[in-house]
């Protein structure tokens, strides 16, 4: 009888639970990009905002000043008011001063007493930061899983992982398309800092890739530390988007085809590249610096694919002002120098070279 990796690998029912629960209980799981405020910043705004408060039921009580009596006698001076503001908005009231006529009390139901809240609510900012922060959290976890689709899963976001993302970036992804799925909190604490969502748990759980809308993706990239690891999460991802395009990282060569039967569209062995790119930098180091620019999407020159256009189909693709390294027909790439590739069809797509312009300041 045929099984999917849950049942392979007894998947206990309370971890499946995960993609089943409301979208306010994924807040911790899911995390939606947002503005980063520092601490002291905000220390200085809830400042800013209880001097506010105080200033104006300062002016409010020196405005009516008439309608208060002190214990102690006499007219009500600038420090009074100013005591009497202190001690009211802190709710601390010691009674000395206190309002006697109908309009002073009538200012202070209708204006003293929302300033006090006001006061109250800077002083414990804190607390109501942090609930208000969850609610918006939630409500953006809501407003996104209702729409996310043809997005892009990074699971793993180690040092392949986050590279994979800054190519991604440099091609002009938009970061709040790029889903990161990791267990590390300082990896997630990184992604988001980049304006990417989050999903904390591990790629090889099939609830945690469900959480990150991996049915809906239009690509998966696969890049954990261990190959084993790399092919349970293929086979997951497969499983559940059997239209993706799955592109696995690994590290040994003789695991490629491992991938390959876990349903990788395509797999690249890092160590075996690394190694290649030592090995010609012992002795043609200018090639690898032209690889390093080929790879490097912000700048210089970059490996891209675009379709072809009307007046080019028929023609040779040597014989373009673009540097043409391959065409890409019916999902099959041939190299620039293969028979197939020697008149361009209309539908191929070409793999050229392109010059990166740096960004304007």
């Amino acid at each position: 009888m045929n099984r999917g990796p849950s049942q392979l690998f007894g998947r206990h029912n309370a971890e499946e639970e995960l993609s089943t629960r409301p979208d306010h209980a994924l807040v911790g799981v899911i995390r939606m990009p947002g503005t980063v405020i520092s601490p002291v910043r905000s220390i200085i705004r809830r400042i800013i905002g209880a001097l506010i408060a105080l200033a104006a039921t300062v002016a409010i009580v020196y405005v009516g000043r008439d309608g208060y009596e002190d214990s102690a006698g006499g007219e009500l001076s600038v420090l009074d008011v100013i005591y009497y503001a202190t001690v009211s908005l802190s709710t601390t009231g010691y009674g000395d001063i206190t309002p006697v006529t109908e309009q002073a009390r009538l200012v202070n139901v209708l204006v003293i007493t929302p300033l006090r809240v006001l006061f109250l609510i800077v002083l414990v900012g804190t607390t109501l930061e942090v609930l208000t922060e969850r609610s918006r959290q939630a409500f953006k976890i809501q407003r996104w899983r209702s729409k996310v689709r043809d997005h892009v899963v990074v699971i793993g976001y180690g040092t392949k992982g986050r590279s994979a993302v800054t190519a991604l970036l440099g091609e002009g992804a938009d970061p709040g398309r790029i889903v990161v799925v990791d267990t590390d909190r300082a990896s997630l604490e990184s992604a988001s800092a980049q304006g990417l969502v989050t999903v904390n748990g591990s790629g090889t759980r099939s609830d945690v890739l469900r959480v990150a809308g991996l049915p809906r993706a239009r690509a998966i990239v696969i890049a954990p530390a261990r190959d084993d690891t790399a092919v349970l999460v293929t086979l997951t991802a497969r499983e559940l988007a059997p239209k993706a395009q799955i592109v696995a990282a690994v590290r040994e060569a003789e695991n490629v085809h491992l991938l390959r039967q876990s349903g990788a569209d395509s797999v690249v062995v890092s160590s075996e590249t690394a190694g290649r790119l030592l090995g010609m930098a012992t002795s043609t180091p200018s090639v690898v610096e032209m690889f390093e620019d080929l790879l490097s999407p912000e700048v210089g020159l970059a490996i891209a694919e675009r379709e072809v256009e009307r007046q080019e189909v028929g023609g040779s693709p040597r014989h373009l002002g673009d540097i043409v390294l391959g065409v890409v027909r019916n999902g099959e790439l041939y190299r620039v120098d293969a028979p197939e590739a020697d008149a361009i069809e209309e539908g191929d797509r070409l793999l050229y070279v392109r010059k990166v312009s740096p960004p304007q300041t």
